[in-house]
């Protein structure tokens, strides 16, 4: 390689290295000139908490259904809405479409009255209900019948044929 052509080559290569060095630096103060975006204001709010009222299913006593929702305050810009709701149709709807209770075994029949009771206990409460922390309930006892004597057995082979008992 001539000489000449050798300091050319260094000559480009230091003009390459120079700006790259200028590009990274012109990078980095455009990073740090980059504000930081302030945080979100929180709005404090004089707005209550919203009151529900119990779910009124669209037909019948269970399924899709509405609720009206109210709140109160000066600057409330929404003071009432109406929300969707769902009443479970396999719960026991004596104690309110909204309480779930956790009920123990039937209890043994009560000859005097033909009636035999369970106790549940408040398992869940949708949107704030009022439940009872108990409820008992009672149902007919049904057919009162004596066990049946079981039968001797018989004994038989593979082809059904009886056999003796020794």
């Amino acid at each position: 390689m001539q000489p000449q052509q050798y300091q050319q080559q260094r000559r480009k290569f230091a003009a390459v290295f120079l700006a790259f060095i200028f590009i990274l630096a012109a990078v980095d103060n455009a990073e740090a000139g980059k504000k930081e975006k302030p945080e979100k204001k929180v709005k404090k709010s004089d707005c209550g908490e919203w009151q529900w009222s119990v779910c009124v299913p669209t037909s019948g006593d269970c399924g899709l259904g509405t609720r009206e929702g109210t709140r109160t305050g000066a600057e409330c810009k929404q003071t009432m809405k109406t929300q969707r709701c769902k009443i479970p149709c396999n719960w026991k709807k004596q104690f309110g479409a909204e309480c779930k209770y956790q009920f123990q075994a039937w209890g043994e029949c009560d000859l005097n009255t033909a009636l035999k009771t369970r106790t549940g206990s408040l398992k869940r409460a949708l949107h704030n209900a009022e439940c009872q922390k108990t409820v008992t309930i009672s149902k007919p006892c049904g057919k009162l019948t004596k066990p049946k004597p079981q039968e001797k057995r018989k004994w038989r082979d593979k082809s059904g044929n009886s056999l003796k008992r020794w």
